[in-house]
């Protein structure tokens, strides 16, 4: 019964942040997240999204935009929700800020410099190199010992260059169980790498973009600052959120069945002192 109660009062909730914590389309649209690119650079199979053109510039439906949303927003929480780990891309100098503060608020892993052929594919290969970075950061390694100082200084660039490469991913042991990207144009290499491993994609599509590329595309203007800072915070403000309640979950099921533990142990005590 206790068990049941708790249930439902997680349900009630998720439920109840999503019910509440939504963009709204003003939201949206005071981001400038409906603006798409010129009518001439427009991709065929982007027009679902596309509800008209101004000044030369097609319209992004933004009510496509929030459905589209939170469709990819399930699915990223089923991901987190089971254990697995969303990685964030985004290469292009509009998103490298918004990217970064939204992995690490909501404690996942991110690529802001440029992205690494075989980052996913050649995984193995990364985590050397990982390896050698947290090698190099240690200051007390033999490595620096009997080295010219030519000899440090080039394995201090070397060190200033890994850790520019791999700041976002020093810490991840394993494939993430997702790939989210800013610009699915931009990042087409890392989603063909998330594709070739079963990896489920998630991102922002404009509409010079196939959205066909990605599993869950979300239509919007992936150029605007304020769009990608939007968009990413509410996705890590979600995903934070989710990671806290399966907490708080976890925290009530083990003292409930601390409880129950405690009550078997009453009645088996209860029963022996009848039998005596």
């Amino acid at each position: 019964m206790v068990n049941l109660v708790q249930e439902k009062n997680s349900n009630f909730q998720r439920d109840n942040y999503m019910l509440n914590n939504m963009l709204k389309k003003e939201d949206l649209i005071n981001a400038g997240s409906h603006y798409g690119h010129p009518a001439s650079k427009w991709h065929p199979n982007y027009k679902q999204f596309i509800v008209g053109k101004k000044n030369g510039i097609h319209i992004i439906d933004v009510e496509a935009t929030i459905n589209y949303l939170d469709v990819a927003l399930k699915e990223i929480l089923n991901v987190v929700k089971s254990g697995g780990n969303v990685l964030f891309v985004g290469t292009k100098a509009q998103a490298r800020d918004a990217v970064v503060d939204s992995a690490d608020n909501c404690g996942m892993f991110y690529i802001v410099e440029r992205w690494l052929g075989g980052t996913l594919t050649n995984f193995s290969t990364i985590k050397k190199s990982i390896k050698r970075l947290k090698l190099l950061e240690k200051e007390t390694s033999t490595i620096y010992n009997n080295l010219t100082k030519k000899e440090k200084n080039q394995l201090y660039r070397e060190k200033f260059k890994l850790a520019d490469l791999h700041r976002g991913i020093k810490d991840m042991r394993h494939l993430p169980a997702a790939l989210f990207v800013v610009d699915a144009k931009h990042e087409k290499i890392s989603i063909a790498e998330a594709k070739c491993l079963g990896i489920p994609t998630f991102g922002l599509v404009d509409s010079n973009t196939d959205p066909l590329v990605l599993d869950y595309p979300i239509p919007a203007n992936d150029d605007s600052i304020k769009t990608i800072k939007l968009l990413l915070l509410f996705i890590s403000n979600s995903i934070k959120d989710s990671l806290n309640i399966n907490k708080e979950d976890s925290v009530d099921s083990s003292s409930g069945s601390d409880q129950n533990a405690e009550t078997d142990k009453e009645k088996i005590e209860l029963s022996d002192a009848e039998n005596k």
